[in-house]
């Protein structure tokens, strides 16, 4: 994010492995067509890696091309021309970047200690490369010193295997890589050490102050070859006396030469904790310890395999089967795994914390992205892992100074966007049946929603004028409409956590307060606009533009007024009569899908992806187009969401029109494309919309399953003429997720023409608890 909050397709013998575990796919459809392509999304802005990562991995190893910059956020872009080396954390899809630990980079020639800019990779240890594979838990490529790499991971460790050509070579550890905003830039590390041990471990840790201040990273690293020279290097590249076997300070690195490097392959195994060198230790002797690399790869393939045919889906183009398999594949890789074999774990308190037995933590939650959507599908195709990380926001939100996590990584609250959307993701939970002690998060939740003492991160200022005026001025505090609607959604899912807590008169403080949202879109003109402490509108209001006072912030998040007018999601019908009633309703989101795509010059990069002013590059109207449902107009949502999936995803590295932001904008696809979407996760129903493919088969676990099945679908063919489920007809325009989760037939017959299917009111979705008709 922007804000102050933020090649080639799987061929050739590196499918030999992974083939043996692969899910079986529908007969006709063609094998490689429904295996995901793990380029996609590494070109444009979509900002995701194409290195090997487990399901949820707390690993995520990969090649590193660029660290400095918006289009470095993942460490990897497609279009840079140079591999640095081979990093073993990343994030995949977010608007700003961090981790990049543990660079390990396998040369020849001279020793370089620096990288070298991404334009002139002659001037550094950067390499040109060739033959680059990727496929779910194994990467390779050809690098220009004649070395071939091969990665690969188990959960908690990186397994990297270098061919060298015959003679010398050296491998290089750059303990001082880390992302940066700018090349130049020199990022706050402390307390970095390295040492080699008799055995020829390497052990180090760091702690580093980018985005996720002071998060700390351990690591044990072993070499299948013991190297014939060893050198450490300490701050500003100095480097140590010969024989030195330890050092400390800030950026630290060390070189590891070999006479005969092309002998035979040099491996590598490298643990990884945020606890501490222990961890680290462990998981190498629990996850590597032999030097297998075969079995490995071959048990990370098997791995996927078995997470990836949850959904096994029939028509569609070969295009758009490999979308679906790369978007699923997306949303497997975080909230990402972070905690040591032994259960202990770095908590949002600084301390260490030892998990009951069974119990996960995870990290990189990228809650005002993922909220949306990806939350709502892991519950349904993931529902013991939901739990699991239900039960975990419910730690750390008892943990944190600040209540409810925002965007919490390895430990620290970055405090990044707006709002605290953990309390949506519990509610839905809640909502769902997950199991878990949502009275132990409620004290917390309750300060955040009550306490105007409660410490504040940029994620939430404002509050105090929240809870007096009703909304947050635009001379105040920047961001204040979007603020306003995202506090008051975060009321709307806080009002069912304290219900579930029995604090019953919370609850409906809370619910009335949701409803704030009308307090900054003006009637009067029909938008969301900014509104100042005395209570007058910005009068040269523009809704194209994104703030009032373009030169000191902006009033809106990642959007402008088309954008923001749309964000409310709970309330629909009481959105619904701000407007005046269902036809102007319908009239107001004709006008936002057909207004032209202009933008102003301040906009952020983030709105992208344009159908009028709806943008779906970015998060904020992700749910705008099955509004019309309920309008009463639900074939324009059923034409819109299928010209959003044939329109918005491409098999191509550029094929993400946006952030993937932690595989939120991949769950839009892989959700919709299923036919149906939870514009309101907390109300744990989903709005009918327009299926992509024929047939879709989902597991829902426990033995039960869902088959999605479209009848008479094609291209020009996107509109719902009726509905079966288990074979009886079904006149809603939703269905709820306790039906969904009880597995069955759901089946859509698809025409050329819009139908009457979903218009009536007795028809339309419930809304705020609101069943129309």
């Amino acid at each position: 994010m922007i804000t102050a909050n933020r090649r080639q397709l799987l061929a050739g013998v590196g499918m030999v492995a992974l083939g043996k575990a692969w899910p079986a796919v529908a007969a006709g459809q063609g094998d490689a067509a429904a295996r995901p392509d793990l380029f996609i999304g590494t070109g444009g802005h979509g900002h995701t890696f194409p290195g090997p990562s487990m399901p949820f991995g707390m690993v995520q190893l990969g090649p590193d091309t660029n660290n400095a910059g918006w289009d470095a956020c993942s460490g990897y872009h497609v279009d840079d021309g140079s591999i640095m080396g081979f990093s073993h954390t990343h994030l995949s899809g977010t608007g700003i970047g961090d981790m990049l630990d543990v660079l390990v980079v396998p040369t020849r020639g001279p020793l370089q200690l620096q990288p070298g800019p991404v334009g002139k990779p002659d001037e550094g240890y950067r390499q040109r490369f060739s033959d680059e594979h990727a496929e779910p838990g194994y990467y390779r490529v050809k690098l220009e010193s004649g070395v071939l790499a091969e990665l690969t991971v188990t959960e908690r460790t990186g397994l990297h295997r270098y061919h060298f050509p015959d003679g010398p070579g050296h491998i290089l550890i750059d303990f001082a890589h880390c992302k940066q905003e700018k090349p130049d830039e020199l990022i706050r590390i402390e307390n970095a050490s390295l040492d080699l041990a008799e055995d020829g471990t390497l052990t180090g840790s760091r702690q580093v102050f980018r985005w996720a201040e002071g998060r700390r990273i351990h690591f044990a690293l072993q070499m299948s070859r013991k190297p014939d020279r060893v050198a450490f290097f300490g701050d500003g590249d100095k480097p140590l006396p010969d024989g030195a076997r330890s050092v400390k300070g800030q950026r630290l690195k060390v070189a590891l030469f070999f006479d005969d490097a092309g002998a035979a392959p040099i491996q590598i195994r490298t643990g990884i904790s945020a606890v501490d060198v222990a961890g680290a230790q462990a998981a190498l002797a629990g996850e590597a310890a032999d030097w297998n690399f075969d079995a490995a790869r071959v048990a990370a393939g098997a791995a996927w395999g078995k997470e990836l045919a949850g959904i096994v889906v029939r028509g569609g183009t070969a295009d758009q089967r490999r979308i679906m398999a790369s978007a699923l594949y997306h949303c497997l890789l975080a909230p990402q795994s972070f905690v040591d074999r032994d259960g202990r774990t770095m908590g949002m308190d600084g301390k260490v914390h030892s998990l009951p037995p069974g119990e996960r933590a995870f990290t990189a939650y990228s809650l005002w992205d993922t909220y949306r959507a990806l939350h709502p599908l892991l519950t349904i195709i993931q529902p013991d892992r939901a739990a699991l990380m239900t039960r975990d926001l419910i730690r750390q939100t008892q943990q944190s100074p600040y209540g409810p996590p925002v965007w919490p990584l390895q430990g620290k609250e970055t405090g990044c966007m707006i709002g605290w959307h953990a309390v949506s993701v519990l509610a839905e939970a809640q909502a769902k049946g997950i199991k878990a002690d949502y009275a132990a998060a409620w004290p917390a939740i309750r300060r955040r929603a009550f306490d105007p003492a409660m410490p504040d991160v940029d994620s939430t200022l404002g509050r105090n004028f929240y809870y007096d005026l009703g909304y947050i001025p635009a001379d105040k505090i920047w961001e204040s409409v979007s603020r306003t609607q995202e506090y008051a959604y975060d009321d709307w899912a806080m009002a069912r956590l304290a219900q579930a807590a029995g604090a019953n008169e919370d609850a409906a403080r809370l619910k009335a307060r949701s409803r704030n949202y009308r307090n900054v879109i003006d009637p009067k003109i029909g938008f969301a606009r900014p509104r100042f402490a005395d209570g007058r509108w910005w009068q040269d209001y523009d809704p194209i533009q994104i703030g009032h006072d373009p030169k000191r912030h902006r009033d809106y998040t990642e959007a402008n007024g088309w954008q923001a007018t749309f964000l409310t999601q709970h309330d629909i019908y009481g959105l619904i009569d701000h407007f005046g009633g269902d036809a102007a309703f319908e009239t107001k989101l004709d006008a936002f899908f057909n207004a032209p795509s202009t933008l102003p010059d301040n906009a952020p990069p983030d709105i992208s992806g344009l159908v009028g002013q709806y943008a779906h590059g970015n998060e904020p109207d992700q749910h705008a187009a099955y509004l019309y449902a309920y309008c009463g107009a639900p074939a324009k949502t059923q034409a819109m969401v299928r010209q959003l999936l044939t329109e918005m995803y491409r098999a191509a590295p550029d094929g993400v029109i946006g952030n993937d932001d932690c595989g939120q904008m991949s769950a839009w696809f892989v959700l919709s494309a299923l036919g149906f979407y939870p514009v309101d996760p907390v109300s744990a129903l989903y709005v009918l919309g327009s299926p992509l493919f024929d047939e879709a088969t989902v597991d829902l676990g426990r033995g039960r399953r869902l088959v999605v099945r479209a009848q008479g679908n094609g291209p020009d063919r996107p509109y719902v003429q009726s509905v079966t489920w288990n074979g009886r007809a079904h006149t809603r325009n939703w269905i709820s997720h306790a039906a969904l989760m009880q597995g069955g037939e759901l089946v859509f017959v698809m025409g050329a023409r819009p139908s009457g299917f979903g218009m009536a009111k007795r028809d339309r979705p419930p809304s705020f608890g609101i069943q129309p008709g």
